[in-house]
């Protein structure tokens, strides 16, 4: 039975998995992308976001409260640093996870976690004679055709 089981225990003691959230965070933070199994990335996502908010309020609790959790100073000035300043209008989902198949051993399924502010490919920053905003065809389409059809279906 699965009573309190509120997250992913990763099939480790909460030492190592804490370790493990530890050392996946910094490396995230230091490189702004990495690979992983999806269990992981998943897992990542749900401790780093709340840091990552707690980031964007540069006060000395919120700095010692991160380092509480991540332990690493450089970590620590990039996160309060151009990584606060990138997220701080965006009210949360920091992080994107993307699925890349199966790893060849054990046949896991990998994912590749990112900050979603630091794709250049996903953003509108690098799109030229973008709006801004999004264009959805509704159901209307081609008026003509309707009535050329309705035409054809009266005789």
């Amino acid at each position: 039975m699965r009573h309190g089981k509120k997250f992913n225990h990763l099939s480790r003691k909460k030492g190592h998995r804490v370790a493990l959230m530890k050392n996946m965070s910094n490396a995230l933070v230091k490189h702004k992308r990495i690979n992983t199994t999806l269990a992981k990335a998943k897992a990542l996502r749900v401790f780093l976001e709340p840091l990552i908010t707690k980031a964007k309020k540069n006060t000395t609790h919120s700095r010692r409260t991160v380092f509480g959790y991540l332990q690493d100073k450089s970590s620590i000035e990039e996160l309060f640093g151009p990584i606060a300043e990138k997220v701080a209008a965006r009210p949360g989902g920091y992080l994107r996870i993307i699925k890349t198949g199966f790893r060849k051993g054990d046949a896991a399924e990998t994912a590749l976690i990112e900050f979603v502010d630091y794709n250049d490919v996903y953003s509108n920053e690098g799109k030229q004679g973008s709006s801004g905003r999004r264009r959805r065809r509704r159901g209307g389409g081609n008026k003509n055709a309707a009535a050329v059809k309705g035409k054809n279906e009266e005789e």
